[in-house]
């Protein structure tokens, strides 16, 4: 492909700048346009990769862990990557998690995750759930107004999962703080990591000592009886991190675009007056349209080999674009916004490797509760500025509300929000 203007072929894209937070749609689609369904990119440092923006390719790539693995050992540039690397946490190198183990250990270790969340009880997580909103309202309900994002939806799936992982519920204050600081990833984001560490290290000594009815507990069961061959404590510890990160922001985006969508798009009106079924069609054309997670890192090819067009070598990184495959013009041609009950969107991921379904489900409940106990508290939410001036923030791989400002009927205190 060459430009029409210079008659030279594109040259990577830089994985950076405003447009991946003002325009992304639009974005996609030029470098679809100019690269075709796989991009080359270029992410901090200048270190490339490759973008997989086509449907059909992302399938193809999630489909064979053989070809293009999660083995991140594999990659070829770890000779060109300082210490300092700002996106060393999001690439690991010989982390003992679950996001890089490949073959039968990584299908045991599913199961047993997979497994941990199935024995959490639906209708105590609702209840989890309806009592941390009711709280976290309570704190701003009589102001009459509130950020969404600072006040509720950056604040809810952490308690949640802290509270059904076996965290005491006076940690969980704790566990927010330091969950938001290491996604901020500013000057205390590796000490949010540090205490989230520290905190999983204490919580798997815990429960040795004192096992209860939580993930936690469970995922050491398991580790008893698989004997020599189990997994580590320290494996546990790292999974159970992963899985609150993973948990925690896409669904607090995920809840805070949801509610962006339905104070902005007439469509969803009624859903302010109570329309439940209008939240699930916003929420599932959140997953497709502005789907929390946008770009992630990644695979690496196993040998050279051929994808979208492109000649891809042994130890190229590739990253899943689960945005703009979403959005691929080869598969929906219509262009129009999905809302019923098509789930065949990759805001899950796909695959050995992706999002297990337990998890989907607690996510879904706490961000759909969230907003059903919102919505009942406070009807009457309006936006407090123009929807042309909500911003984003500014990262290609997360796509969420900096702020989502509302105002309303000032209202009195629940008799349910009591926890502090």
């Amino acid at each position: 492909m060459t430009c029409p203007a210079t008659g030279a072929a594109p040259g990577p894209v830089p994985l950076s700048g405003p447009r991946f937070a003002t325009e992304p749609a639009q974005l996609y689609r030029e470098m679809r346009r100019d690269h075709g369904p796989v991009a080359p990119v270029l992410l901090d440092g200048d270190v490339p990769a490759w973008l997989v923006l086509g449907y059909r390719e992302l399938h193809q790539v999630t489909a064979d862990p053989v070809l293009f693995s999660r083995d991140s050992e594999l990659w070829n540039q770890w000779p060109n990557i300082p210490a300092d690397w700002p996106l060393l946490p999001m690439i690991g190198h010989k982390q003992p998690s679950i996001l890089y183990t490949v073959g039968e250990r990584h299908t045991r270790r599913a199961a047993m995750i997979a497994q941990a969340l199935e024995a959490v009880d639906p209708f105590e997580l609702k209840a989890h759930a309806e009592t941390f909103a009711d709280e976290l309202i309570d704190r701003f309900c009589g102001k009459g107004a509130a950020d969404l994002i600072a006040e509720y939806a950056m604040l809810l799936p952490v308690r949640v999962l802290a509270r059904i992982y076996g965290f005491p519920d006076e940690q969980g204050p704790a566990l927010v703080t330091a969950m938001n600081d290491m996604i901020d990833g500013r000057e205390r984001a590796l000490a949010g990591q540090q205490h989230l560490a520290s905190s999983m290290a204490r919580l798997i000594a815990d429960k040795h000592e004192a096992p209860g009815e939580d993930v936690a507990s469970y995922m050491l069961r398991t580790q008893l009886t698989d004997g020599a061959d189990g997994f580590s404590d320290e494996e546990i510890a790292q999974d159970l991190m992963v899985m609150m990160a993973a948990g925690h922001q896409p669904t607090a985006d995920w809840i805070g675009n949801s509610l962006r969508l339905m104070l902005t798009d007439d469509r969803f009106a009624a859903s302010l007056f109570g329309g439940r079924h209008s939240v699930a069609e916003a929420m599932n054309e959140v997953l497709w349209e502005d789907t929390p997670t946008q770009n992630v890192a990644g695979r690496w090819a196993s040998r050279d080999t051929q994808l979208g067009g492109r000649r891809v070598h042994a130890g190229d990184l590739l990253l899943l674009g689960l945005g703009a495959a979403n959005a691929d013009p080869q598969v929906r041609t219509d262009g129009s916004a999905l809302t019923g009950g098509n789930s065949a969107h990759f805001a899950f991921g796909h695959g050995e490797h992706r999002c297990p379904f337990p998890a989907q489900e607690v996510a879904e409940v706490v961000a759909r509760t969230g907003i059903e106990v919102l919505l009942d508290r406070l009807p009457d939410l309006d936006l407090a500025v123009p929807a042309r001036d909500l911003a984003r923030r500014p990262s290609p791989w997360l796509r969420g509300l900096t702020d989502l400002p509302v105002i309303f009927n000032p209202t009195p205190a629940s008799a349910f929000g009591d926890l502090k």
